[in-house]
C-alpha cells in the first residue's frame, strides 16, 4: 500500500459486509482512519457480516476504524451518529455513501412505505450526509464525497423492451440511483469553488457479494469486488480541481486510469 490517505478521515456507510466493507477495509489500509457505520454492530446469525468484525479485521490488520451503529433512513439518527464520529475521530476528509436498501417488484405493485424508505436512504440519506460534511471539508480546504450509485439508473432500451426490464422490478432501485446521479453532479458543480470533489461510481457487472447473493442477477454475470475497491481509491484520492462531477463504472474508468481489469 502506498500511504494515499496517510493522515486523513474516512466515513464509510453501509460497512458492515460486502462493498462498503471492502472500501473502508482499502481506505484504512492506505493509512486513513476510518468511521464504518451500518445498523447492526454485534455479529447476529440473522445477518452477514456486522460492524463489529469489519473493525476488527481492519485492527487486526494494522489500520484504524471506529464502528457506529445508525439507521440511515431516520432524520435524527444521522445527526447523533456524525456528532459522535466528530466527537471521536474529528470530520471526515473522505464520505462514501454506500449505504443502501433494496426491493425489487414492478412500480405498479411497489408498497408505498417501501418507495419511501428506498428514497430516504439512496437520495435523502446521502444528501444530508454530505451537508454534515461540507462544512468541515470547506474549513480545510477541500475533500471528497463519492456516493455508489448503479448502472441501473440508465433508462431501459425500446421498445422492444427487454423481459428483464418490463418483469424484474428494478424500475424504483434505478429511479433511486439516477437521482443520487443528477445530486451528484449538482454538488460537483456547486462544491467545486471549494476543492470538495463529489463522484458517483458502480461495478460495471454485479458483484456477487454476501448481501447480493441471493439475486439471480448477482449470479451471471459478475466482476470482482476489487474493481469497485480500486475505483473508489482513485476518486476519494484525486485532485479535486480535475476529478469531480464523474458518474464512473468500474470498467471502463479503471481502463481510463490505465490499470488493469
Amino acid at each position: 500500500m502506498s500511504g494515499l490517505c496517510e493522515g486523513r478521515t474516512a466515513l464509510v456507510t453501509g460497512a458492515s459486509r460486502g462493498l462498503g466493507k471492502a472500501i473502508a477495509q482499502r481506505l484504512a489500509a492506505e493509512g486513513a482512519t476510518v468511521i464504518i457505520t451500518a445498523r447492526t454492530l454485534e455479529p447476529d446469525e440473522r445477518y452477514v457480516g456486522s460492524l463489529r468484525e469489519t473493525a476488527e479485521e481492519i485492527k487486526a490488520a494494522g489500520g484504524s476504524a471506529i464502528a457506529i451503529p445508525c439507521d440511515l433512513s431516520q432524520d435524527g439518527e444521522r445527526e447523533r451518529f456524525f456528532a459522535a464520529a466528530v466527537a471521536q475521530v474529528g470530520s471526515p476528509d473522505i464520505l462514501v455513501n454506500n449505504a443502501a436498501v433494496t426491493f425489487l417488484r414492478t412500480l405498479e405493485k411497489f408498497p408505498e412505505r417501501r418507495a419511501r424508505l428506498m428514497l430516504e436512504m439512496h437520495v435523502i440519506a446521502p444528501m444530508h450526509l454530505i451537508r454534515l460534511a461540507v462544512p468541515s471539508m470547506r474549513e480545510r480546504g477541500g475533500g471528497w464525497i463519492l456516493n455508489l450509485t448503479s448502472v441501473a439508473a440508465r433508462l431501459p432500451v425500446g421498445p422492444p423492451f427487454s423481459t428483464f426490464d418490463a418483469t424484474a422490478g428494478f424500475g424504483l432501485y434505478g429511479t433511486v440511483k439516477a437521482a443520487l446521479d443528477r445530486l451528484t453532479g449538482s454538488f460537483a458543480a456547486e462544491l467545486h469553488p471549494d476543492r470538495i470533489a463529489v463522484n458517483a461510481a458502480a461495478p460495471s457487472n454485479p458483484v456477487a457479494t454476501p448481501g447480493a447473493g441471493t439475486l439471480d442477477l448477482a449470479k451471471e454475470e459478475t466482476e470482482e469486488i476489487d474493481l469497485i475497491v480500486e475505483t473508489a481509491l482513485a476518486l476519494c484520492t484525486a485532485d479535486p480541481a480535475t476529478t469531480t462531477g464523474r458518474i464512473v463504472h468500474t470498467q471502463s474508468f479503471l481502463r481510463e486510469l490505465g490499470r488493469q481489469v
